[in-house]
């Protein structure tokens, strides 16, 4: 544990090269001048305040020259704190700040099925905390180094003074650094478990918190409370533990320096009976002990966090080191002002299974082929758990197929550039999310199309219009400046599903994919929006749709109909109607399930339509 932290410590000096030097300078001065500060105590004492008292008379100038010899070394020291703390401060802080940016950049290149693996509540502590504890011997550390420095000297000091008082400090400093040494061993697996038990509590709580709604609903606020309890319980536990050694280590690592001390001053004691040393030297001797135990400390603080400094250090790693990005070719595509054509190539995919050390499982799809032509609607419909979304997924590149081809006008979906993906496809999810952030922040998101133009607020509000949100937004009291809430909270479901479409057309896709994206909305606002995007000259987007009501299917061009991950079927509505039982049933399934869901009155249904 003590060469890892060494380590982590060294990365950080590799990092912060500059402020690191600028906070050793200045605790080596401080060192340096404390070990000064004992002499001129000594040389004060032993010239100046013992003849005065033998005498009973002291001079102005001999009082001058005392008082501005302590005044010159506090004023060094000053500046030495000042150059210690201000750079090690700058460089806690811009390691913590590189590395939460680190870490989320990470999480922004990774994967989905790499996200769908891990906890929220762990990836927000790997993102705080645990960068937080990875540098938080930063602080003490340049203290720590001077301190090393101030040890030499010290112990140079005392061979030089008396050999005697010399092997005092040869036994106390080593004595220090062995204690401390056991105290990080002692350390090492408790704090890694307090902070395990960190990212788990912030896990259960942000799940709890995420899911309000069904907790109250459910009537299991009893049952969350007693969960996180329980997990707040053993970081407690936990804690206290940690709490424990350090009760058991800290009142060793104060005493040792003032046991030196006090040996110092017996030793000293026989020696000046001896007539081996003199007084002032006696007393710069004792006083450079006391002057020693709080810089020591530094050192002590320094090996204290170490392991919890690597702890954080690994749990930051892991995100770092992570496998699976999903690299990005270098093609683009010309046509930016026409629809683009999709095609599924023969597609296969599965989720990885984390409980099988990482085997994939069964497939989700298997040998999927179907195209949506430029400029075209096509539906896609199937039972719950047949991989509708895990299409709508591939054909945004959310994720990649593990063996066929997902192609954009006839161009692999790997090969193009980030920019080309994001400028031609838009995913609408089932979910909708929605930024706390005014109604046009959550359109506009500050983007540009794939032509280059900015998404302003005419844009904004043509995008609206075609996602039948224009009328509520206009109802709104500041429009577009209003702010709708953390999700969206300020709105209702349907509202929040139009403000996501109006978000993916304002880029002007060239391909609109809509995972069951207007479940929330009435019917007729539904047919409303499918229509304006099929009559929309100017966007000129082909669309997938993953459908489930009557009406919206029959709008579309195509339906291809998916069973347990494979294509059993492409063609009209009427056709697949008349010649697929297994179609028939389930659309007259989702039939009567929609219209019990109007006669209770779920749908959004308050706004009118937009012609």
């Amino acid at each position: 544990m003590l060469l890892k932290g060494l380590w982590v410590l060294g990365r950080a000096v590799r990092d912060e090269p500059h402020m690191f030097a600028i906070s050793v300078v200045g605790s080596v001065v401080f060192s340096l001048l404390t070990i000064a500060t004992a002499f001129v105590s000594g040389w004060v004492v032993g010239e100046i305040a013992l003849p005065a008292i033998d005498d009973r008379h002291v001079t102005t100038g001999t009082l001058l020259l005392g008082g501005a010899a302590i005044l010159a070394v506090s004023l060094g020291k000053i500046l030495g704190i000042f150059g210690r703390r201000l750079g090690a401060g700058a460089m806690q802080f811009r390691l913590q700040a590189r590395y939460r940016q680190a870490v989320t950049r990470r999480y922004l290149r990774l994967p989905l099925e790499w996200h769908q693996r891990h906890a929220t509540g762990t990836l927000l502590s790997n993102a705080n905390a645990d960068v937080e504890s990875a540098w938080y011997p930063i602080a003490p550390f340049p203290m720590a180094v001077g301190t090393v420095v101030m040890l030499v000297a010290a112990i140079a000091s005392l061979f030089a003074t008396d050999w005697a008082l010399a092997l005092v400090g040869v036994a106390v400093f080593p004595t220090l650094l062995t204690v401390n040494v056991a105290y990080s061993r002692r350390m090492a697996p408790r704090v890694a478990k307090s902070q395990q038990l960190r990212a788990e509590v912030s896990a259960v709580a942000h799940e709890s918190f995420d899911g309000a709604l069904v907790v109250k609903t459910m009537g299991r606020e009893a049952a969350e409370t007693e969960r996180f309890s329980a997990k707040t319980v053993e970081l407690r536990d936990a804690t206290i533990q940690v709490g424990r050694v350090r009760a058991m280590f800290d009142p060793v690592l104060d005493a040792l320096p003032s046991i030196g001390t006090l040996a110092v001053l017996v030793v000293g004691g026989l020696r000046f009976g001896q007539g081996a040393v003199e007084v002032s030297e006696v007393v710069s001797a004792a006083f450079l002990f006391t002057v020693l135990a709080f810089p020591v400390r530094a050192i002590g603080w320094v090996l204290a966090e170490l392991p919890r400094s690597v702890v954080g250090w690994e749990r930051i790693r892991h995100v770092l080191d992570a496998e699976g990005d999903m690299a990005y070719g270098s093609t683009t595509l010309p046509e930016v002002h026409k629809p683009a054509a999709l095609r599924f190539d023969d597609v296969h995919f599965a989720y990885t299974d984390t409980d099988t050390d990482g085997r994939r499982g069964g497939d989700v799809l298997s040998g999927v082929t179907f195209d949506v032509p430029a400029g075209r609607t096509v539906a896609l419909v199937g039972s719950t758990g047949s991989g509708k979304s895990t299409v709508a997924a591939l054909a945004a590149r959310l994720v990649d197929p593990h063996a066929g081809a997902v192609r954009l006008d006839g161009v692999d979906a790997r090969e193009l550039t980030q920019e080309a993906l994001a400028g031609t496809v838009a995913l609408v999810a089932q979910v909708p999310f929605v930024f706390d952030d005014t109604v046009r922040g959550n359109v506009t998101l500050d983007r540009r199309t794939a032509a280059g133009h900015p998404v302003d607020d005419e844009a904004a509000w043509s995008a609206l219009r075609l996602a039948q949100a224009d009328g509520f937004v206009k109802q709104l009291a500041d429009g577009l400046d209003t702010t709708v809430g953390e999700r969206g909270t300020s709105l209702s479901g349907g509202q929040r599903q139009r403000l996501t479409i109006a978000r993916a057309l304002a880029g002007a896709p060239r391909l609109l994919v809509l995972d069951d994206a207007t479940s929330a909305v009435d019917p007729r606002v539904e047919a409303a929006i499918l229509a304006a995007l099929r009559r929309d000259d100017d966007r000129q987007a082909s669309i997938l749709v993953v459908a489930y009501r009557r009406a919206t299917i029959a709008l579309a061009d195509e339906v291809v109909y998916l069973e347990r991950g494979r294509v059993a079927a492409r063609g009209t509505h009427a056709d697949l109607l008349a010649t697929v039982p297994g179609y028939a049933d389930l659309v007259t399934a989702y039939e009567k399930a929609e219209a019990e869901k109007e006669r209770e009155h779920v749908f959004d249904d308050e706004e009118s339509v937009t012609a």
